[in-house]
């Protein structure tokens, strides 16, 4: 069975040769602690790496290229030092965020940060109507530059792949929060609703475009939307909003999703997201992650009350991973029966921290390929 085989059958609750072996990777933090502690630097496959550490001896999955769709904003504002402080640098990001940060980054890092960065907020790209109509200008789907230069030839290698390809967008609530800021969008929900449903819908139609060019030229075997849009314990907004506000952008992306016969619609969300589930259920959204346990996330519950409307990925409590020994044989124990069951692929419920010893990565990476049928 290859690897895009295997993926699918999981998710779909048939019966795969063994469950994809997806432990999850370090932040840069934590691969500098790794390092002191035995990690070669030379190492670029960390999981693998570890796997063999383990005493793992299977095939590891090679991979494929992938068909990039890019939804971010053409062109993007200058990255810039706006002023220098004595402790701190106020810079502009690619985004056009006016934003304090230490001076150990440079704004460059801020456009795909591997770390935390605490940053103090001071101004958003969009604060005004004007600031949003200029935002538009930045999201024309059909610019030649959002899609593979090659894209009909890479489209027909791909048709005969063995390795899953997916599309990863960022959803409404996500991309308005880019634009806005989390305070601001929360207030526009209460003081002009009328405006956040006309970003909502602008959104809406950048994805839906992308989806359709995209889809011309390959079958994508995941579409993945990232929110993160819920605090340990409850949705940022409430499920009645949620329903009112975005159901329906979420709906009408799964409906051209499904008619491109692709299997697996994605939701990628930290916090607690139990009460948000049944609202992705309705949108045909099928599989969740990263199912954080330290947030509530108790995903054998959540597989009582779904049953097989909903598959997880994720789901590996981090802080067990950190205690090692007992804790994580626990942990995987606990999980056992849920990954017989199918429809989860196990893993780190988010990046692994920097509290996670290398020896303890070890540990757990072999309890977890004993578990999914690697070892």
């Amino acid at each position: 069975m290859n690897d895009r085989e295997r993926f699918l059958k999981t998710l779909l609750f048939d019966r795969p040769d063994k469950v994809p072996f997806t432990p999850g990777g370090g932040r840069e933090s934590t691969r500098a602690r790794w390092h002191r502690e035995g990690l070669p630097a030379t190492v670029t496959d960390i999981a693998e790496y570890a796997y063999r550490c383990a005493g793992g001896r299977q095939a590891w999955p090679q991979g494929g290229a992938g068909f990039p769709v890019q939804e971010r904003m053409i062109p993007q504002f200058e990255e810039k030092v706006v002023e220098r402080r004595a402790n701190s640098q106020v810079v502009q990001d690619w985004k056009g965020n006016i934003c304090e940060i230490g001076l150990e980054f440079t704004v460059e890092y801020l456009r795909n940060a591997m770390d935390f960065v605490t940053r103090r907020w001071i101004k958003c790209p969009v604060e005004t109507r004007a600031d949003w109509e200029d935002m538009k200008g930045h999201y024309n789907p059909d610019d030649p530059a959002r899609y593979p230069a090659d894209a009909a030839a890479l489209g027909r290698q791909l048709a005969a792949r063995e390795h899953v390809v997916g599309f990863s967008f960022s959803g409404p609530f996500w991309q308005l929060r880019e634009w806005l800021g989390f305070e601001q969008l929360c207030v526009l929900f209460h003081d002009d609703p009328g405006w956040i449903r006309e970003m909502v819908a602008f959104w809406e139609a950048h994805v839906v475009r992308l989806l359709e060019n995209a889809c011309r030229f390959v079958q994508p075997d995941i579409v993945l939307l990232s929110e993160d849009m819920a605090y340990k314990e409850h949705a940022m907004i409430s499920p009645a909003m949620t329903r009112e506000f975005l159901l329906p952008t979420y709906q009408h992306w799964g409906e051209i999703i499904r008619r491109n016969q692709c299997p697996i619609y994605a939701m990628d969300s930290d916090g607690h997201v139990g009460e948000l589930i049944p609202i992705w259920i309705e949108a045909g959204i099928n599989v969740c992650d990263p199912m954080e346990v330290a947030a509530g996330n108790d995903i054998l519950e959540y597989r009582r009350r779904f049953g097989k409307q909903m598959a997880f990925r994720g789901g590996v409590d981090k802080r067990f991973i950190a205690k090692g020994g007992v804790a994580i044989e626990g942990e995987i124990k606990r999980l056992t029966p849920l990954i017989r069951a199918g429809g989860y692929i196990p893993g780190c419920d988010h990046a692994v921290p920097a509290d996670v010893a290398w020896p303890d990565f070890v540990q757990y990476t072999k309890l977890l390929a004993q578990a999914t049928g690697w070892m």
